[in-house]
């Protein structure tokens, strides 16, 4: 990610105020040096050309000084506006120090013009960094008085009475003026281009944030979906089946509670493989082909063993309708999910005799149907309802029906629940298939399968 100042746009705006800048400092020292050179060529006494040689380096050191520590209007912290009093701006030597500075400059510059009048043009370079520090009323004043004072200089020389010589001076002040208004407007540019980018790339940063908790979010409500349907489904049959083996035990039907404990073994077991699975998935970060029909055949005969193992006669087919096709992984698993949260619930819920799932793969769009003949409920006050205050429901259940409706949605799918009080209940599944090649038929169209 770029730096605001490394965008292409602000990086010429720094690299062209850059420039102005070396370039004044240059022209200062350009025509301080041809000043100095005039002034030791010329017929003068060596007294005036030991002093304007002082003078020369004392302003050179004061002016490479002040520059040296004067931060400029780019770099201030604060804009222009923040700053009271005759500076435009805030400066690392404040308000006083900077004043002074530019005071003591001027004055040198005036000393030099009093020895030779080659100085005088120095004046133009101080022209801009006059504009450049002061506000206007006061940047007027000073490069007015500047300007006369060149002009007062120039006359005072041999030949130097003519209207040029106060036309010249004027000129400059004007050109300098106009040059400082274009660098003052483009380094206001570069300052709100910078503030821009700032503000863009915090903008970027808190998106970024934003996406990372929201994908996040979204992974533990999958994680929590998961659990809800593979180990703690698993848990709750294991924990049901022990209670009606250690009641059987007491009433001394020793036969089933050993049936009871092989079912929780088994339970056991498969509950284990299933977490190694999820382990897997999680650190390969891929689903899995669950291998669906072999998946949900060993659903429906997992369902049937536990109903056994409380005393429940619930038989459980699968069928499968129309020409089979290839489901993705993570479709496969979606609908081995539902069937196993579906059938949890109706050996729950439902004292059902039967639960009849079935498959039928459509050309775009694959349907999946629980049905159970149980006792039913009715769903307008029940389906979607949380508990109430401090009400705990059974064997962990807080899931349930609306995050099976969530994962569904997710991969483009509709749910629907209906049912009625004593009319058993039926959960429709749809969801889009991609367009595949169909597989050859292994079944005949319309095959019903029991769980054995």
């Amino acid at each position: 990610m770029l730096r605001p100042d490394e965008h292409p746009r602000a990086g010429r705006g720094v690299v062209i105020l850059r420039s102005l800048r070396v370039g004044l400092h240059t022209s200062v020292a350009v025509l301080l040096v041809i000043g100095l050179i005039r002034l030791l060529d010329g017929p003068h006494s060596v007294e005036i050309r030991v002093t304007g040689a002082a003078l020369t380096l004392v302003f050179a050191a004061v002016y490479v000084a002040g520059t040296f520590v004067e931060r400029r209007v780019s770099e201030a912290k604060t804009s222009a506006s923040s700053s009271t009093g005759p500076l435009r701006t805030d400066s690392a030597l404040g308000q006083g120090g900077t004043l002074v500075w530019l005071f003591v400059v001027t004055g040198l510059w005036g000393g030099l013009l009093a020895v030779s009048a080659d100085f005088a043009w120095v004046a133009f370079p101080l022209f801009f960094l006059h504009l450049h520090l002061l506000r206007v009323p006061w940047a007027v004043v000073a490069v007015a008085g500047l300007t006369g004072a060149v002009v007062l200089a120039l006359w005072n020389q041999p030949g130097g009475d003519h209207p040029a010589t106060v036309i010249g001076p004027i000129i400059g002040a004007v050109c300098a003026g106009l040059m400082a208004q274009a660098y003052r407007i483009m380094d206001q540019e570069n300052r709100a281009l910078r503030e821009t980018m700032e503000d863009l790339q915090r903008a970027r940063q808190e998106l970024v944030a934003a996406q990372r908790e929201a994908g996040a979010l979204v992974e533990r409500e999958r994680l929590a979906r998961e659990i809800h349907d593979t180990l703690a489904q698993g848990l709750a049959s294991i924990v049901l089946m022990s209670r009606a083996a250690g009641s059987n035990l007491d009433s001394g039907s020793v036969a089933q509670a050993r049936d009871q404990l092989s079912t929780v073994v088994r339970t056991a077991g498969e509950n284990l493989d299933e977490a190694r699975r999820f382990v897997a998935v999680l650190q390969s970060g891929e689903l899995q082909d669950p291998g669906l029909l072999d998946e949900l055949r060993r659903a429906c005969r997992q369902i049937e063993a536990q109903a056994a193992a409380q005393g429940q006669g619930l038989r459980c087919r699968l069928r499968v309708s129309g020409g089979l096709r290839p489901v993705a992984g993570s479709q496969a698993m979606l609908v081995l999910r539902a069937v196993q949260a579906t059938l949890a619930n109706v050996l729950r819920h439902a004292q059902a005799d039967t639960a009849a799932v079935t498959l039928t793969f459509l050309q775009e769009a694959l349907l999946v149907d629980v049905v159970d003949d149980g006792v039913g409920f009715d769903q307008h006050t029940t389906v979607g309802v949380p508990p109430a205050s401090g009400a705990e429901r059974p064997m962990g259940t807080g899931v349930g029906l609306g995050a099976l409706r969530d994962r569904v949605a997710a991969q483009g799918g509709q749910l629907h629940v209906e049912s009625s009080p004593g009319s058993g209940t039926a959960v429709s599944i749809r969801i889009p298939l991609g367009q595949e090649p169909a597989l050859p038929q292994e079944l005949p169209g319309e095959v019903e399968r029991w769980a054995e």
